[in-house]
């Protein structure tokens, strides 16, 4: 990920075989992780009214926006926003073998709707704030915990 143009690599694999949850806290960088790692993907995005408009009354449309031969991934990012579409996203990964990642912020928001969590068809996946790891020289002990180490506050601390 670029913050204030430096490059930061995230601490993050996912297996090309496998669906995925991807939760963190909002502002972790998994929009954006997800943007510039996966950018083939069909990327459906549930803050976009013209998505989940046509999607909140009936999941079934979830099948008009990936196209019929697609081998790429499907990203349906804020996914908590629609649990029903869980449903869809599993008969979607058993009858075309489809490959999602789903992210969201609250993963407890969606267990406690009760919704299908893709048992053994998802593997769930956590982006927490930069690590010292991933943030190498640039990691400052004292400014990490005055501050936190989201991408947003790194960026406004070391402007």
């Amino acid at each position: 990920m670029v913050y204030n143009d430096v490059m930061y690599n995230r601490i993050l694999k996912f297996d090309s075989n496998r669906s995925y949850f991807l939760f963190g806290p909002r502002g972790t960088g998994k929009t954006t992780w997800i943007k510039e790692n996966f950018d083939k993907a069909v990327y459906i995005d549930l803050l976009d009214s013209r998505y989940f408009n046509q999607l909140i009354g009936n999941s079934q449309r979830l099948s008009n926006f990936i196209p019929p031969d697609n081998k790429e991934w499907i990203v349906i990012d804020e996914v908590q926003k629609i649990p029903e579409l869980l449903d869809e996203v599993h008969r979607l990964i058993e009858s075309k073998n489809y490959k999602f990642i789903l992210t969201g912020s609250s993963a407890r928001k969606l267990k406690s709707k009760g919704v299908n969590l893709l048992a053994g068809r998802a593997v769930t996946k956590m982006m927490f704030p930069m690590t010292s790891v991933e943030l190498g020289n640039d990691f400052d002990l004292n400014t990490a915990i005055q501050y936190g180490t989201l991408p947003q506050v790194i960026n406004e601390v070391n402007k």
